[in-house]
């Protein structure tokens, strides 16, 4: 099959899958950033993506996006260390022009599926699978987010693991944010440069929202502390 046999079709299914990803986190870090300006407009928005037809699908889409982004990425580094066989122990120089975060693209992905899987523990599975089975999955009404929000990010250390997640996250998205858009043909002279430039803003506008939630949480407890 093309897409699996060709590097190009691998590419193109792993710029499309991380598209659809980066798209997501957007709508994502906006809609958690809602938490610090309004915890009733979050709990809204928890409502409205909550136990409906349309979360349960958007969930399963998003979800085969992941697979499809992780298996991909995964196989491709299999490849790259077969393809490189005893080389790949020799110590080189760093090329020229290559980036630390696209040499190391598949640890950062281990980093953060990793936290998502504790992310998804904590929020997924305590606030919409909770509204989905109307089993009780923590000490909490899983109707208030908001306030869920508040008391999980009470928790210093957990403000400190999730602070280092979206480091990781930064540096892989500013990678693959440019890689995704050179591989659907925006990689001339001309849009190199600004493509790279969008990878940049886009991936910290993104992490900066998201890391805003914790950073919030974490300084009004050392003042009322």
């Amino acid at each position: 099959m093309w897409l699996i046999d060709s590097s190009i079709g691998r590419k193109l299914i792993m710029s499309i899958s991380g598209v659809f990803l980066v798209l997501f986190l957007i709508f994502h870090s906006l809609m958690n950033f809602t938490v610090i300006l309004s915890p009733e407009t979050y709990n809204l928005i928890c409502e409205i993506l909550g136990a409906n037809w349309y979360a349960i699908v958007g969930t399963l889409l998003l979800a085969g996006g992941f697979v499809v982004h992780i298996l991909y990425a995964t196989y491709l580094t299999i490849l790259n260390l077969r393809a490189r066989g005893r080389n790949r122990y020799a110590i080189s120089d760093k090329q020229e022009g290559v980036s630390w975060a696209s040499q190391n693209m598949y640890v950062l992905g281990i980093i953060i599926v990793g936290f998502l899987l504790m992310h998804m523990y904590h929020f997924w599975y305590k606030m919409q699978f909770a509204e989905l089975t109307g089993i009780q999955t923590g000490m909490f009404d899983p109707h208030d987010g908001a306030a869920y929000v508040s008391e999980l990010f009470s928790n210093w250390i957990y403000c400190v693991i999730y602070i280092v997640w979206l480091i990781a996250l930064w540096f892989h998205l500013t990678h693959g944010v440019w890689s995704s858009l050179h591989t659907l043909g925006l990689n001339n002279k001309t849009w190199m440069p600004r493509v790279k430039v969008i990878g940049n803003i886009v991936s910290t506008l993104v992490v900066l929202l998201f890391m805003a939630v914790p950073v919030y949480y974490l300084f009004a407890n050392l003042i009322c502390c």
